[in-house]
């Protein structure tokens, strides 16, 4: 089909032009009725907001995607690409995709009217079919939707009042395609006005012209719950002329989330070659998340973007690199102590309420790391109990006697492999516990695990630990306090 280049033999060939709603619903209906995805690389969405999007598509409806930061909301408009037709045919020289069959420029309906069946045909792939605007304070209509260019005006000798010198905004140039606006409520007032006509009529219009092109456009706004009272509003108008309003969320599972997380982190093939990440890790990892969209230093309504997870995990793998490089060793894996390499990536994708303010951002990473430690080890040992009857033993007190014997070690970040496992294995009552307790643990993930019990031991005031210049010191929290007496 897109060997053919007039109008004529478009005809000929039984074309039929429809618009991009029909585009979509119909290629959304003929992958549903195939059993195929309606949206690839999208996680957690499966039973919540997709089906709502699928219902929106075939509604033809303009939609707005609503939800916190980080929650996908472009990367779902910008897949709605892929249920577009592969090619459509434009008027060739159309500044606003005209469809041969229904032009609506003054361009392309002087080009039929002069050459009829001639007429010259391009065919635009769906790939240059999307278009996406940043909803900010200083947009203005004519960005939008377009304004008289008296340059244009000045080089082709023509007045104000012919309609070619026109210079049309980015929406009528997004004609027969999906046109996104991100942060619609950073938009101001004014200009969200001027789109209530293209979203009711299909129509633009510029200035005093009378011209008025139905222009035929799949509209796609995302916003930010929070916005609606912190910077701005959608005004009740334009809200009322958006067909579906969908809700998205953040992933309600850490297995989502190590999906999402996998899929969007950057890594080269050194890193991936070279550096062994613990499943328990990756777990830990996706864990910080949550916790802190559930901490009380944070604030809840402005949430916790997906993308603290997906940097946390390149700082954590470049910490353990870097290591690696100081020391001259080829291969590494993470350890529990690499996870301080990640505390910039926290304290950058998070807003702190007073309270939070007052511990200071770094703090309150080391808090939410903490957290995070201390929900994931019930999972796999006992749960330390904070008050025990006088003299009873527990899983922990063996390990909790040697620190008191040995008055604790310290743990430095950049030591080698090999003397960072020689630390490791001189608390023996750890290396008894393993073998009762995790006997199914890989072995290569056996050190990361230790590590991770000393931590969560802390956690439940079992330990102590504290942070020194290269690294950590943990100790037994009476034993130290009692030999000083």
């Amino acid at each position: 089909m897109t060997t053919i280049k007039t109008l004529g033999e478009l005809k000929k060939a039984g074309y039929q032009s429809k618009s991009i709603k029909e585009e979509l619903s119909d290629n959304l209906r003929q992958r549903l009725q195939n059993g195929e995805p309606s949206f690839t690389e999208i996680h957690g969405f499966e039973d919540t907001v997709v089906p709502e999007l699928e219902r929106a598509i075939l509604s033809k409806h303009n939609i707005n995607l609503l939800g916190l930061r980080g929650q996908a909301k472009t990367r779902l408009a910008r897949k709605m690409v892929d249920l577009l037709d592969e090619y459509i045919p434009m008027v060739a020289g159309s500044e606003i995709n005209d469809d041969p069959f229904n032009p609506i420029s003054k361009h392309a309906v002087d080009l039929i009217a002069e050459k009829g069946d001639k007429t010259p045909i391009e065919w635009l792939h769906r790939s240059n079919r999307f278009f996406e605007k940043l909803a900010t304070p200083d947009v203005t209509v004519a960005d939008l939707i377009g304004d008289i260019d008296p340059i244009k005006a000045a080089n082709l000798k023509l007045s104000y009042a012919d309609e070619n010198v026109i210079h049309f905004g980015m929406i009528p140039r997004a004609n027969r395609c999906i046109f996104v606006i991100n942060e619609l409520p950073d938009l101001q007032a004014r200009i969200q006005v001027a789109l209530f006509n293209i979203l009711q009529e299909g129509d633009i219009q510029i200035r005093g012209f009378k011209v008025r092109l139905p222009l035929d456009m799949q509209f796609i706004f995302t916003a930010n719950p929070e916005d609606y009272t912190n910077r701005g509003s959608i005004v009740t108008p334009l809200k009322d002329r958006i067909g579906s309003q969908i809700l998205t969320h953040y992933p309600n599972s850490i297995e989502i989330a190590k999906k999402i997380t996998a899929q969007e982190a950057n890594f080269d093939d050194y890193q991936l070659k070279n550096i062994h990440v613990p499943e328990l890790a990756k777990d830990l990892l996706e864990q910080i998340s949550f916790e802190a969209r559930n901490s009380d230093f944070i604030d809840a309504k402005s949430g916790v973007s997906a993308r603290m997870s997906i940097t946390a995990y390149e700082n954590l793998l470049s910490t353990a690199e870097r290591r690696a490089l100081l020391n001259k060793e080829k291969k590494t894996q993470v350890r529990l102590t690499d996870f301080s390499g990640i505390i910039p990536a926290i304290t950058g994708k998070v807003e702190l309420v007073y309270e939070g303010e007052q511990e200071g951002a770094e703090n309150v990473a080391y808090f939410i790391i903490g957290d995070a430690i201390k929900s994931l080890f019930p999972l796999y040992f006992p749960e330390p109990k904070k008050l025990e009857k006088e003299g009873e033993r527990t899983p922990f007190t063996a390990i909790q006697e040697w620190f008191f014997i040995e008055s604790g070690f310290e743990l430095l970040e950049d030591i080698k492999d090999e003397e960072y496992h020689q630390i490791i294995d001189e608390i023996v009552p750890l290396q008894e516990f393993m073998a009762k307790y995790g006997e199914n643990i890989p072995k290569e993930d056996q050190y990361f695990w230790k590590e991770f019990i000393l931590w969560a031991l802390v956690e439940f005031d079992k330990l102590s630990k504290d942070r020194i210049t290269k690294g950590y010191q943990f100790k037994d929290p009476y034993g130290s306090f009692i030999k000083d007496l």
